[in-house]
């Protein structure tokens, strides 16, 4: 197992998750290229985080979503014991087991959680519950899940989305075209995203710098596209590239993907 991965190059294009998947690959043989995609800012107290804190607060809550866990801690962390107060007797649902541990930190109860940790699967808990006339809070994270607030909004739902952090650039936008030109030139094999912006921002780069058609006939014909989930998915499938989700959304079932289809792929 060790070396399993030996004469296999992995690009890293994660932010905060990048030294722990990249330690992982490389104890397994792997060359690892680090290039991030994307840089997570929080949003402002005094912005568009507050604002939306504002219209939650301004009437009655009947239903609360928490998508992922670190959106959710950190809009309770920004916006202090009244949310609490105000969100108590709401029925909480919770998109996997990150965001219930964000919820019951926050003290609050989860009513219901989605086994498949898919966004799909808690809007069809909702609408089966019923939603006309109901206030649905949702937390969101990057993706403004727009079809999720559609599907809501004409089954009779207020929806009140919360988003509390925003994509940019990487910092440094070197690493991320070194890989970019590292994947047009055959030299690496797999590619994991571990976040829907990851993967957009990937693509869209190398778009704006006139390598999008080399790019994605590269992914199509060389690399194992490894996405740690439907969600981060999304983008890559909208692209029509081939890619592999594991079994449970979690870090170590990503590296286990890539172990165990990297060495049987044809390089």
């Amino acid at each position: 197992m060790q070396d399993v991965l030996s004469g296999f190059t992995v690009g890293i294009t994660a932010e905060r998750k990048a030294e722990e998947i990249g330690n992982l690959l490389a104890r397994r043989g792997a060359r690892v290229l680090f290039g991030a995609a994307m840089h997570t800012v929080p949003l402002p107290e005094d912005g568009e985080l507050a604002d939306a804190t504002e219209r939650v607060l301004s009437a009655p809550v009947d239903f609360v979503v928490a998508i992922t866990g670190m959106g959710f801690r950190g809009w309770f962390e920004a916006s202090g014991e009244a949310l609490l107060a105000h969100l108590g007797d709401a029925r909480v649902m919770a998109r996997g087991a990150k965001a219930k541990g964000a919820v019951r930190g926050a003290g609050l109860r989860e009513e219901w959680t989605s086994p498949s940790e898919e966004s799909a699967e808690i809007l069809d808990y909702l609408l089966e519950q019923g939603v006309a006339g109901k206030r649905v809070v949702l937390q969101v994270h990057g993706d403004p899940m727009l079809e999720f607030r559609r599907a809501l909004t004409e089954a009779g739902a207020e929806v009140v989305p919360v988003t509390v952090y925003r994509w940019t650039d990487p910092v440094e936008l070197d690493p991320l075209d070194r890989l970019i030109d590292a994947v047009v030139a055959g030299e690496v094999d797999a590619l994991p995203f571990t976040s829907a912006p990851a993967a957009t921002n990937f693509l869209a780069r190398a778009d704006r710098t006139d390598r999008g058609e080399a790019l994605r006939k590269a992914l199509r014909d060389n690399v194992l596209i490894a996405c740690v989930g439907p969600v981060t998915a999304a983008p890559i499938a909208k692209a029509a590239l081939p890619h592999e989700i594991p079994d449970r959304a979690r870090t170590a079932a990503l590296v286990r993907l890539i172990t165990d289809e990297l060495p049987h792929r044809n390089t």
